[in-house]
Formats: C-alpha cells, sequence, structure tokens
C-alpha cells in the first residue's frame, strides 16, 4: 500500500520518481516514513529512481523534531539502513533537490549517486541536538575532499547550489531538478540494458559502506547517552 507521505510514480521512460510529501513538516521523517522510503526503493532494486519532492520549497528537513528523543533516534537508525541500501543497491539514484536539505536529509541526497538542484537549493549538515555529533562525515570527503568535509561537518554552515557546484557536491544546476533529472534518467537508460548497474557497481567500490556503519555506531551511543540523560 502507498505510504501517505510518498509519491511513486513510474515514467514513460521506465524510470521511478520517489517524491517525499510531507509539506505541512517540510518533508521531516518519522520512522513509519522512513522505513517506507526504504522499502520502497528495495521493491524497484534495479530501476533507476528519481528522489525529490512534491514541494519545491525543501527536499527534507530531516528528522522530525516533535516526535520524542527514543522515536528520532530510531529515525536515525532507520536512516542510516535507506543510506546503505542507496549506495549499494544496482540501481542509481538521483537527487532533484529544490529548496532546504537539512541533516539526515543533505545525508539522503549526499548518498545518492548524483544531485541536480535548483538555483535556490541549499544543503546543511547537522548533529542530533545536543549530541555534538557532526553527521556526514561518512559520505562528504568522497564527494567534496577531506578539508572542505570536514568545514561542512564542524561548522553546520549553509551551503548554495553555487558553492556546492564549485565544491563537486552538485552535479548540475536546474531551474526544475525533477524534469532535468528525468532527462538524465533517460539518457543512463538509453545506454543499454543494465549498463548504468554496471557502471554503479565499479563506482561505488570502496570503503563507503564501512564508514557509514561506524558513522551509524558513533551516532547510536550519542542517542543512548540523550535518551538515558532524560532528553526531550
Amino acid at each position: 500500500m502507498p505510504h501517505p507521505h510518498l509519491v511513486v510514480e513510474l515514467s514513460h521512460a521506465g524510470h521511478i520518481r520517489l517524491l517525499l510529501s510531507r509539506p505541512e513538516r517540510r518533508n521531516a521523517f518519522d520512522p513509519d516514513m522512513i522505513g517506507a522510503l526504504t522499502e520502497v526503493l528495495k521493491a524497484e532494486d534495479d530501476a533507476i529512481v528519481i528522489l525529490g519532492s512534491t514541494d519545491p520549497r525543501v527536499f527534507s528537513a530531516g528528522a522530525d523534531l516533535t516526535i520524542p528523543v527514543a522515536e528520532r533516534a530510531v529515525v536515525s537508525d532507520l536512516l542510516y539502513e535507506c543510506l546503505e541500501h542507496i549506495i549499494t543497491r544496482p540501481g542509481p539514484v538521483i537527487a532533484a533537490v529544490s529548496g532546504a536539505a537539512v541533516g539526515g536529509g543533505a545525508q539522503l541526497a549526499a548518498a545518492a549517486d548524483m544531485r541536480i538542484v535548483s538555483p535556490d537549493a541549499r544543503l546543511r549538515w547537522i548533529g542530533p541536538p545536543g549530541a555534538g555529533l557532526a553527521v556526514g562525515a561518512w559520505i562528504l570527503p568522497e564527494l567534496v575532499g577531506r578539508a572542505a568535509a570536514l568545514d561542512l561537518t564542524m561548522t553546520a554552515r549553509w551551503v548554495g547550489a553555487a558553492e556546492g557546484l564549485a565544491l563537486g557536491l552538485v552535479n548540475r544546476i536546474d531551474n526544475d531538478p525533477v524534469q532535468a533529472a528525468g532527462e538524465l534518467a533517460a539518457t543512463l537508460a538509453g545506454q543499454g540494458p543494465g549498463a548504468p548497474q554496471k557502471i554503479k557497481t565499479v563506482a561505488s567500490a570502496g570503503a563507503l559502506v564501512d564508514r557509514l556503519r561506524a558513522e551509524q555506531r558513533v551516532n547510536r551511543a550519542a542517542w543512548d547517552q540523550m535518551i538515558a540523560a532524560g532528553a526531550d
């Protein structure tokens, strides 16, 4: 059954549009929503997926801050499961980012194989409230280099579209990222049966999964400390 906060569309070109659709909460994740997102990706494992938003003002605000800390800890664990699947699934994922992508939302965009963003797109990496952990350190050095990654994770500053392109974090800037991503998906699919999957298999080789799991363990320990301390 489709999730109420996810729109799944099959394009005429054969790729999948997977759009976050919780505009009243800025596409923030609760456990059910992030779990459903992962299940959709698993069900369409070989497909080229465009990951975007039904609301061009925001990609995702990350974890829902209105839910209890224990539930946000669950969201964190489920998010890392989703990120691991994105980087290991055979089908490429193209993130189409408009507006703000914060925390877990920024991680979701970074985990994609390619990122097409609108001119007003902004990304920001932040840790769980009060834990002092900058998340995203597993992937950012791969995309922007170690020095820039340390800057982004330790300062938690905003990165606009133009800077993201200059850093190598963004592949392309377009006024309509979802449409541009669809055109790119059609181009990839036109390379022949299984070609995008073979390219991804080679490009994804490395220690990304090990670094992701290490960050998840550290992050989980930080959440456990917050829960034990009775944080709200």
